[in-house]
């Protein structure tokens, strides 16, 4: 069972890009529209058992959380925005794997904050890093659109450690039906405003168009996020960690059956550093705290909690 879950998560999330560039190219659909009707929807889904089973919740929302949850919404709008439109700038894969640097941004703002790491992590985020500048490197070679693609799937990346991080905040003291319905409803709303003040259209779509974002919906952001967090309740989140990161060779793989789309050997180059650096930051974390375990045990000083972890269930 959970390694059917493991499956249909990966392919929910990995088929998100594809999904995106299939119908921002194929239909009148707009970036920002995609953003607001998954977010939506997804706000829509998970307000429905809390307002069942427990409505009183959205009264005892303190103003802290809600602080936090407007943060977490507008990271996430933004991430969203910047996510979605470098799909009609670069590949779905360079995409995908760029916006994947989520928990790396993640372990860079806590090197800032003063947390300490240990030596894999920082070689782990040495070599992710050293693949977005491959990527770029050989984008910028090849067009002036690719490389700002690249540079806002890199934003979007940071954006999407910045939620984490916010949501994080907000979730110690939240359920998650409460915060993922807070957070999404207020995402859709800023997005409506960008939506606005850019001129893109949320509505007046062909059927085609529709459908598109509704499979948006229902693959990565129902489907997907959905399996990853039963698969939380069962397994390791070290392992379920090492499966999202799936999405970059997945979203890679469906690109190029589906898409036609052909990359240059430098940029798979670059994607495979990524999955690695990423997979050590991540296995970087179970040293970690398995290091603490055996201080405790021994009689020694608890740590600063330096490795906390850094994945979380992605966005995209």
């Amino acid at each position: 069972m959970n390694f059917f879950l493991a499956a249909l998560g990966v392919l929910g999330v990995a088929s998100s890009g594809p999904l995106i560039a299939a119908t921002l190219g194929a239909t009148t659909v707009s970036a920002l529209a995609i953003a607001f009707w998954r977010n939506a929807i997804g706000a829509a889904v998970m307000a429905s058992p809390t307002l069942i089973r427990e409505p009183q919740q959205f009264g005892r929302i303190t103003r802290r959380e809600f602080r936090w949850c407007l943060l977490a919404a507008v990271a996430l709008a933004l991430h969203f925005a910047c996510f979605i439109t470098s799909l009609q700038l670069t590949s779905v894969a360079a995409a995908t794997a760029l916006v994947c640097l989520q928990s790396g941004w993640i372990a860079v703002f806590q090197l800032f904050r003063g947390t300490r790491r240990r030596w894999p992590v920082l070689a782990g985020l040495g070599a992710a890093f050293g693949g977005v500048v491959a990527i770029t490197g050989f984008d910028m070679g090849s067009s002036p659109d690719a490389l700002l693609g690249d540079l806002l799937a890199v934003a979007g990346g940071m954006l999407a450690g910045l939620y984490t991080l916010a949501g994080g905040k907000a979730r110690q003291s939240m359920t998650t039906g409460t915060y993922t319905t807070l957070c999404y409803g207020m995402c859709a709303a800023f997005v409506a405003v960008l939506a606005f003040l850019a001129g893109q259209p949320l509505v007046g779509f062909e059927a085609a168009g529709w459908l598109g974002i509704l499979a948006i919906t229902v693959c990565a952001q129902l489907v997907g996020h959905t399996a990853f967090n039963h698969l939380l309740a069962t397994m390791s989140p070290l392992l379920v960690s090492m499966i999202i990161l799936l999405e970059i060779p997945g979203a890679a793989l469906l690109a190029a059956v589906f898409l036609g789309e052909t990359l240059p050997a430098g940029t798979y180059a670059g994607l495979g550093l990524i999955l690695a650096g990423l997979a050590v930051v991540v296995l970087g974390q179970r040293s970690g705290r398995a290091g603490r375990r055996r201080n405790l045990a021994a009689g020694g000083r608890e740590e600063p909690p330096s490795d906390r972890p850094l994945a979380e269930l992605g966005t995209d």
